[in-house]
């Protein structure tokens, strides 16, 4: 049976479960406080409300600029029952790339925390969000720093009125913007429709399974593509989401007490967190036997890492989730546990989800036979409308071929019959030395089994002699025992094609990290060039 679109919408997930669970929770927050599903639908209710009398019109941008709390939930539940969408960006970014962002798509309202006011009160009264609703202070002390039309959250939830935009809803409503991060200059604008977000949705129920006695964490914060698969499903399940704070999700240790003491069900986040809590988190005297499924994406997880997660915590199930910011999941490949001993090789990233559909293709357009590598393309309900005001961008994204429209992922692939697709690198991470094609991910690889490092990753320069050098960036399980570049060099020289071995190798503390957990390659590019 086909359901009705007003009916396949996130707005509509809540308020379905808010009728059949209204006293069940619904977001706990990092202070503990929490909110039920009836009180989430009818304080979104207020929202929607408010911003609507405000003026702000179906497709309108609005944007979320917040810690995560229940309040940021409600925010996002009331800009979508207005029609509008939400523009949620990372709150602790500097001030000039965040006004870069909210003027980029002309925001009309935002919800702001009071630490980050400055944003605003620093940005010309004309580059201002009509409406601006504080939330950490009164609209007092926001309009001391020289803000106009400011209100606060309590004045919000104070609305009397309601709207029901319900019997307008479309499958075709932009949902949210979400701006791609750890790259230098203005971010493009990911545009996700209803249809998209839904699709996802959708699709993880299949595989999760969930039900109302789940409980979701929400690990990635909400300006990253991975959330989107924490809080719809476990809001369309009426199911309880815990959200992690940005400062409990780097503590190893209290964060596999959180799993713990919360007995979450469902954990979904970047490889390096789990490698983070397999490390250091004391997983041999934490039970996280509540825990059902173990979801990772973002990057590919190193195997001895993975192998280690597994034998400390080997009850859940395990799945490598693939997908790009403009498709969000599109893939992904149930782990075997045991992870096998003789394994170094990363886990394929599966077949696609029921709601993709693949395309590989070489480098003159024409499709691949199995086994043989080429570029990823996705099409179907899952692909992203494009990306905001950037029409060049979009027609470069894109491919027309018998009568669908595709998304070129960008990345190398090859079709395992029995495995789904082999994740080979990305074609913007290909060099060329001596002659030879390189990938640096396969570079990297080869690092990560070496036993003595803990985290890899690699560059490439541009050289005079060689055409580019590649550098290596490291850290060690043991910083008092590093292996000596000696000892790295000779590794290299028995993992890896002479001309593949790295030029430089440098240890670092810890690898500097996007806001989504991703390693920030355009950071250590750009200190290696700045000789730092």
């Amino acid at each position: 049976m086909t359901v009705p679109s007003n009916e396949l919408h996130l707005a509509a997930y809540l308020e379905a479960s808010a009728q059949r669970f209204p006293e069940r929770t619904a977001v706990v927050s990092p202070d503990g406080s929490s909110i039920t599903y009836r009180q989430l639908n009818e304080q979104a209710d207020r929202v929607a409300a408010f911003l609507v009398r405000r003026g702000v019109q179906p497709g309108d941008r609005v944007g979320l600029l917040l810690p995560k709390s229940k309040e940021g939930v409600t925010a996002i539940f009331g800009i979508l029952k207005a029609r509008a969408a939400y523009v949620p960006a990372d709150y602790t970014a500097p001030a000039t790339r965040l006004r870069a962002i909210y003027a980029d798509c002309q925001v009309r309202a935002i919800f702001i925390h009071a630490s980050v006011l400055a944003v605003l009160a620093e940005a010309p009264p004309e580059a201002r969000p009509d409406t601006i609703v504080v939330l950490g202070c009164s609209a007092a002390d926001a309009r001391a720093q020289g803000l106009d039309a400011v209100v606060d959250w309590e004045e919000v939830l104070s609305e009397q009125s309601r709207v029901d935009t319900s019997t307008s809803r479309s499958l075709d409503d932009l949902a949210f913007i979400l701006y791609t991060s750890g790259s230098t200059g203005i971010p493009k604008g990911v545009m996700l429709s209803q249809r998209n977000a839904t699709s996802l949705a959708e699709w993880a129920s299949s595989v999760y399974q969930p039900s109302q006695e789940d409980r979701f964490s929400n690990h990635p914060p909400f300006h990253f593509d991975m959330s989107v698969q924490d809080l719809y499903p476990a809001i369309k399940h009426a199911a309880a989401l815990y959200l992690v704070s940005e400062e409990l999700g780097k503590d190893p240790r209290q964060l596999a007490l959180f799993i713990s003491e919360n007995r979450l069900t469902i954990w979904y986040s970047t490889p390096s967190i789990l490698t983070m809590l397999a490390e250091y988190g004391n997983l041999r005297k934490v039970s996280l036997d509540s825990l059902r499924i173990v979801g990772f994406a973002g990057e590919v997880f190193p195997v001895k890492h993975l192998r280690k997660l597994v034998d400390l915590v080997p009850h859940p199930a395990y799945y490598n989730f693939y997908g790009p910011t403009e498709t969000n999941v599109c893939t992904f490949a149930s782990i075997p546990k045991p992870v096998p001993a003789n394994r170094t090789e990363p886990f394929p990233i599966g077949p696609a989800c029921y709601h993709c559909t693949p395309l590989v293709l070489d480098q003159n357009g024409a499709e691949v036979n199995p086994g043989e590598e080429g570029l990823l393309y996705i099409s179907g309900p899952s692909v992203f409308l494009g990306y905001w005001n950037r029409p060049k961008e979009n027609a470069a994204a894109f491919l027309e071929r018998n009568g669908r429209r595709w998304y070129n992922t960008g990345d190398v692939v090859r079709e395992d019959k029995e495995l789904g697709f082999i994740y080979l690198g990305r074609r913007d991470r290909m060099v060329k030395r001596r002659g030879f094609r390189i990938e640096l991910d396969d570079v990297q690889s080869g690092l990560y089994r070496h036993k003595g490092l803990r985290e890899v990753a690699v560059i490439a320069v541009p050289d005079a002699d060689s055409g580019v050098k590649i550098i290596a960036y490291l850290s060690a399980h043991d910083p008092a025992k590093k292996p000596s570049i000696i000892e790295l060099k000779t590794f290299c020289n028995q993992e890896l094609p002479y001309y593949m071995s790295p030029d430089v190798f440098i240890y670092l503390d810890a690898l500097p990290r996007t806001s989504t957990d991703k390693v920030n390659f355009p950071a250590l590019k750009a200190a290696f060039l700045e000789g730092k």
